[in-house]
C-alpha cells in the first residue's frame, strides 16, 4: 500500500465503455490504451482499494446497432455480451502484466476463459485484493452494461460506481458541441432522469437511486484522475440523493 492519502472508499466499481479501449483507432483494442487504463487501476489498487470492473463492448459489437440493422435483438445483445468478455480478457492480461491478480467473472458460462458468476466467490476474491472484472453484462438481453455495473456494484456492496468517460463530469449539454455547457459538481438521480442527461441508462440510474449508491462521473483521459478522486481531489460530478 502506498504512503499517499488514504482512500475515501474501500470498495468501488469502475465502469468504462468499450470505446475507451480503442484509443484513436476506430475499432477494436488499442493495447497501449488498455495498458494506460490498467496502470490507472494499479495506482488505485496500491492504495488498498478493492476494485470491481465492468467494461462495455461497443468497440467490437453493440447489440442495439445490430438490432437497428435488422438483426434479431436478443441475438444481437448476446453478441454484445461476448464482446465484453473479449475486452475483459484484454484488461485481465494488462493487469496481470502489472502483477495484479485478476479474475474475469462471466454471466455467461464459458469455463475455459472465465469463472462463472457466484456472488460469494466474487466477494472472496475482492477480500483477497484481486481485481474482479464482471463480463457478459447481466447475462440477459435488453440490459446494458451500465445496468450490469450497477447490479454487480450493489451485489458486491461497493461504496460507489466510478463512471470513466471522456469528459470530467456531467454537463447540462454536450461540452464538445456547446462552449457554454455547464458542469454539475453534484446532481440528484431524479434530475439526471428528468433532464435526460447521458450519464447511464435510466434502468441503471433508478437501480442506483433505489439503493443509495453514488455515481462518480470523471474523465478517464485525465492521467491520475481515478486515483486523485479516491484521495479526495480532482474534478468530477457526484450523482447521489
Amino acid at each position: 500500500m502506498s504512503d499517499d492519502k488514504p482512500a475515501t472508499f474501500k470498495r468501488v466499481m469502475l465502469k468504462i465503455s468499450g470505446e475507451a479501449l480503442m484509443g484513436d483507432t476506430g475499432f477494436g483494442l488499442h493495447p497501449p490504451t488498455v495498458e494506460r487504463i490498467a496502470k490507472e487501476v494499479q495506482s488505485v489498487h496500491e492504495m488498498g482499494v478493492e476494485i470491481c470492473m465492468v467494461i462495455g463492448g461497443g468497440n467490437i459489437f453493440r447489440g442495439l446497432q445490430g438490432s437497428a440493422q435488422g438483426m434479431e435483438r436478443t441475438t444481437a445483445d448476446y453478441m454484445g455480451m461476448l464482446a465484453t468478455v473479449m475486452n475483459a480478457l484484454a484488461m485481465q492480461s494488462a493487469l496481470e502484466a502489472l502483477k495484479i491478480h485478476t479474475r474475469v467473472i462471466s454471466a455467461i458460462t464459458m469455463n475455459e476463459v472465465a469463472e462463472p458468476y457466484i456472488r460469494r466467490r466474487a466477494v472472496r476474491h475482492l477480500e483477497k485484493k484481486r481485481v474482479c472484472i464482471f463480463a457478459a453484462g447481466t447475462g440477459n438481453p435488453y440490459f446494458t452494461t451500465d445496468t450490469a455495473a450497477t447490479l454487480r456494484a450493489n451485489e458486491m456492496r461497493c461504496e460507489a460506481i466510478f463512471k470513466g468517460t471522456k469528459v470530467d463530469g456531467v454537463y447540462d449539454k454536450d461540452p464538445a458541441k456547446h462552449a457554454d455547457a455547464t458542469r454539475y459538481d453534484q446532481i440528484s438521480y431524479d434530475d439526471v432522469l428528468q433532464k435526460h442527461l447521458a450519464v447511464m441508462d435510466a434502468s441503471a440510474i433508478a437501480l442506483a437511486r433505489d439503493n443509495h449508491l453514488p455515481i462518480i462521473v470523471f474523465s478517464l483521459d485525465e492521467p491520475g484522475g481515478f486515483k486523485g478522486i479516491l484521495a479526495g481531489e480532482g474534478t468530477y460530478t457526484r450523482v447521489a440523493d
